[in-house]
């Protein structure tokens, strides 16, 4: 039984209203969480939650957390207490103490804590004092970032003090921003001087609104800040934060345009194959792509425990699934059709209508839901202005595992020797023993589960549905096209290219527009180098 100690907070660092009790209970932590589900008044469960930030455990700060949010509950059965969020239809239940998820998905048998907004506010308090000693990183980081946004006197205190002890660099460097921002307001002009030049170095959206307050005006036309040394100084400071906000604004454009033509590389990366090398207008490439994305999504439904192990699973199925799509297409369809461009691309335009029916019978014609696996989940912060998520940074190193994987395949396997040579000179590679009916089909199939595997990352960005090839097939031809047709290097610098173009055109010009200008582009491109950015050279080619 570990005894009731006094809080683990200053009376002082807290408001005037917040009290801690001198109970001298012996209770277990266990026995103090348990209370908060008894049935009380509001000034026992007050008492409740000052007993319980007495304790030092990591589990307190969840528990005031899910408090202050409105969303702590019980077991009406068993009196566990329970944190409960919505999610979707229905509901995500975690025991507080345990930390397991619960096999409850209704509100109906659980009951909510007893609270109110003063309550509520209360555990805020505790919450803002306990995380910045929390010894979890996270909660300490979050915590400081909650206590710049409003910096009193108390927090002040409290910040001065943890400026001496915090190891972490980047949450020291957070608590100097606060102690700052309240260190701006002082009467000494010196120390105002310093914390202007403190957080100078800041962007945190707060700490740019705090300092160019100061160059406001009042109705009377006179100046908020009376003093012009801290007028100069702060707008000074105010062009410094802009012009590093500006910095990483093109840098996260730069970052997010590499994202989008990772993308467009996985998916026309497949139709650079089908269409540069075989010559074959394949207007299904998108329905493909399509068929990989509802096998993520069939994989997850398969096994709905092991989400992180589903993408692993899907990559290879999507990618064999496919394949065997593109090879049916290729030996019922494609193969009567070479050499008649227009007759293959209707033909093809009808088998993508085909497919589309067909996932809308099978799984319905609303969009499905694939969930992101955890180590896909958040992002990589490197300050408020600049991050990248997981999902993306992740696509994007899949989508150059992926070209480098098809580029050796076709330099160093028999199977690419042996399509070039089908793609170079028909007639002399089957004088050469080579069987190209076969060749054909295989290397349709490639192209086709590459889509496959482009489905599978797509699904990790958006709602998998019957219409997710169409989004997609216009851009993955524009990209083919600009960059060389079978030129896989080509197609990897035209999708970078357009990617990084259209992310920063989208600010000014809109979604669309800017889409629409990316094909004027390419039409007036084509139009001066009709074989793209890289042609490919030789007699095959002029052929």
């Amino acid at each position: 039984m570990a005894a009731f100690t006094a809080p683990a907070v200053e009376q002082s660092q807290l408001s005037d209203n917040t009290q801690f009790s001198d109970d001298t209970d012996t209770l277990s932590f266990e026995q103090a969480v348990a209370l908060l589900a008894e049935k009380v008044n509001f000034k026992q469960q007050e008492e409740n939650l000052i007993r319980l930030s007495g304790y030092e455990d990591e589990r307190v700060y969840n528990i005031l957390y899910s408090f202050s949010k409105n969303t702590l509950f019980y077991v009406k059965e068993t009196k566990e207490l329970v944190s409960a969020v919505n999610v979707g239809d229905s509901y995500k239940v975690t025991s507080v103490l345990a930390g397991e998820v619960l096999d409850i998905t209704s509100k109906s048998s659980l009951k909510k804590v007893k609270s109110k907004n003063s309550l509520r506010r209360l555990a805020g308090e505790y919450l803002a004092v306990l995380g910045l000693k929390s010894k979890n990183v996270s909660i300490r980081k979050k915590a400081v970032y909650d206590v710049i946004k409003n910096v009193d006197e108390d927090a002040y205190l409290t910040l001065s003090k943890l400026v001496k002890t915090e190891p972490e660099a980047d949450i020291l460097e957070l608590i100097q921003v606060g102690v700052a921002m309240w260190e701006v307001d002082s009467d000494i002009q010196q120390t105002r001087l310093e914390a202007i030049e403190t957080l100078s170095e800041s962007l945190i959206p707060d700490v740019r609104v705090k300092l160019a307050a100061f160059n406001k005006k009042t109705e009377s036309g006179e100046y908020v800040e009376t003093d012009k040394r801290i007028r100069t100084a702060a707008a000074r400071a105010v062009g410094k934060i802009d012009e590093r906000i500006g910095f990483f604004s093109f840098l996260d454009n730069v970052v997010f345009g590499l994202s989008l033509g990772s993308v467009l590389l996985l998916i026309a990366i497949g139709l650079a194959i089908t269409f540069g090398v075989m010559g074959v207008i394949n207007m299904a490439h998108g329905e493909l792509m399509m068929i990989g994305a509802y096998t993520a999504f069939v994989v997850q439904q398969v096994l709905p425990s092991h989400i992180g192990l589903s993408v692993f699973v899907a990559i290879p199925l999507a990618f064999l699934v496919s394949a065997m799509f593109g090879i049916a297409i290729e030996r019922f369809v494609i193969r009567y059709m070479y050499g008649r461009p227009l007759e293959t691309l209707l033909a093809t335009f009808g088998i993508s209508l085909i497919l589309q029916q067909m996932v809308r019978v099978i799984f319905g014609p609303t969009n499905q839901a694939v969930e992101t696996p955890p180590f896909m989940s958040g992002s990589l912060e490197f300050n408020p202005i600049f991050a990248i998520t997981y999902n993306r940074l992740y696509i994007f190193i899949f989508s150059i595992a992926v070209l480098l994987a098809l580029i050796y395949i076709l330099k160093r396997t028999r199977l690419g020797l042996q399509v070039r040579a089908v793609s170079q000179n028909r007639q002399i590679a089957k004088a050469m023993g080579v069987r190209s009916e076969w060749v054909d089909a295989l290397t349709f199939g490639l192209g086709a589960g590459i889509a496959g595997i482009a489905g599978v990352a797509l699904s990790q960005l958006t709602n998998v549905g019957p219409n997710l090839g169409q989004a997609y097939i216009i851009d993955s031809f524009m990209v083919v096209v600009f960059g060389g047709v079978g030129n896989l290097w080509g197609t990897f610098v035209a999708a970078m290219s357009l990617g990084v173009i259209s992310k920063f055109m989208e600010p000014w010009a809109g979604a669309v527009l800017a889409k629409i200008l990316v094909l004027v582009f390419i039409i007036l491109f084509i139009q001066k180098r009709p074989r793209g950015l890289f042609p490919q050279k030789g007699r095959a080619a002029e052929n």
